[in-house]
């Protein structure tokens, strides 16, 4: 059977066609140009938990049908996909974007891009505007689960719970009756020589005292352990230090630095102090760069009148520290109580105790070897006068805040 082949004024004639449809099609097809937009909803929102962005779509022209692209940057993490339109002349629609960050930042919403088929489904036009909103992604202060139990802790200490527990602080309270069960080293004999009845001194722990924490933005922060970077374990410890210290009556501030200051708060309101630390912190990453603390230093100097606490949050990296911080720190001792916290890997405790075979062996003493430089730094730093703190990424928060009610429990703040 012979094939029949069309003519070329025949394909001529049909390609024509299709092209004249498509035209029409293009014509009678609303204009995505000429709608207009507005947004919406959340502008902040702990990393890990949903924003929602809400987008008002109104439409002057000739009615659009077709799809509504939301573009953001992968890490802002869109939920939704491309959204039917269907918009007829001089209504507006409101489009919803959910959002779920997996990084810490602000997040800003790239090109809304509409697709309007025409009325006969052969083609369309397709137009992009700029339509401006930022999501900023917070720390996700998964310690705040440990500030209950430290509060309730805290209360012990300022002998404010319904048992008779004597206030551990020391600074003088006031003068109360006493009742049997009560510490009879807290009875003021004068006072209960004048009024005639046994009289108890109440105590509590020391208030409005400065508590600097210091966040080292640099390369020693930079690494990950477990599942974040070591920079966002410390951030969070900060976060629950920040909000214990807070109720405790304290006075907090916040710096972040490396070879340059990445966020400061200085002594915001009590009921400031949480919203501006995780305002500041969220758009602070690390830096691949070694941390100057000759800055550091001056920078706490330079903000803290009184003797107070610092807390520093770093790396225990024995080259770093010995070569960059203790050169430095003597000024930082002389005037305050300095604490370092670091975040320690869990990972060097596993290959340390893993010796299968050669290379496990090897591998287990290189942790042993990192392990007996982290001990002989930390003694070093003690004899200086820090107080060191080396907890894996799970402990860190609750130690830190642990280690705060000790040295409040002892009067040296």
């Amino acid at each position: 059977m012979a094939l029949v082949m069309p003519s070329w004024a025949g394909i001529g004639v049909v390609v024509g066609v299709v092209l004249v449809v498509c035209l029409v099609d293009i014509l009678l097809a609303g204009s995505p140009r000429r709608l207009q937009f507005s947004r919406e909803g959340d502008n902040a929102v702990r990393l890990g938990e949903q924003a929602v962005v809400n987008m008002l779509v109104t439409n002057p022209g000739r009615r659009v049908r077709g799809l509504l692209r939301d573009a953001w940057p992968p890490s802002a993490g869109v939920l939704d996909p491309p959204h039917q339109l269907d918009l007829p002349s001089g209504e507006r629609r409101r489009v919803t974007t959910h959002l779920v960050p997996t990084r810490r930042g602000d997040r800003q919403a790239s090109r809304v891009t509409v697709r309007a088929i025409g009325p006969l489904g052969f083609a369309g036009r397709q137009g992009s505007h700029q339509v401006p909103w930022t999501v900023r992604a917070l720390p996700p202060f998964k310690s705040r689960k440990h500030l209950p139990s430290r509060l309730a802790r805290l209360r012990e200490l300022d002998g404010r719970t319904a048992l008779l527990v004597r206030g551990q602080g020391t600074e003088f309270d006031s003068l109360r009756d006493y009742v049997p069960g009560d510490d009879v080293r807290s009875i003021d004999w004068r006072a209960t020589a004048r009024r005639g009845n046994v009289v108890l001194r109440t105590w509590r722990p020391e208030r409005d005292r400065q508590v600097a924490i210091v966040i080292d933005s640099g390369r020693l922060s930079a690494g990950r352990v477990g599942d974040a970077p070591r920079l966002d374990h410390a951030m969070d410890a900060a976060l629950l230090l920040a909000a214990l210290a807070t109720r405790a009556g304290d006075r907090v501030s916040l710096l972040a630095c490396d070879s340059a200051v990445r966020a400061d708060v200085r002594r915001p309101a009590p009921q400031d102090v949480l919203p501006s630390f995780v305002n500041a912190l969220a758009n602070v990453e690390a830096e691949l760069v070694q941390t100057d603390f000759r800055i550091v230093v001056s920078q706490v100097l330079e903000r803290l009148g009184q003797r107070s606490l610092v807390v520093l949050l770093t790396g225990l990296d024995p080259a770093a520290i010995e070569e960059s911080l203790l050169p430095v720190i003597g000024p930082l001792l002389r005037r305050h109580v300095v604490l370092l916290a670091s975040v320690a890997d869990p990972r060097l405790t596993e290959l340390e105790s893993t010796r299968g075979d050669l290379v496990e062996v090897y591998g287990a003493a290189s942790a042993a070897r990192t392990r007996l430089d982290r001990e002989r730094l930390t003694a070093t730093l003690t004899r200086a006068g820090v107080t060191v703190l080396d907890e894996p990424p799970d402990k860190i928060a609750p130690a830190l805040a642990d280690t705060y009610l000790s040295l409040k429990k002892a009067g040296r703040l």
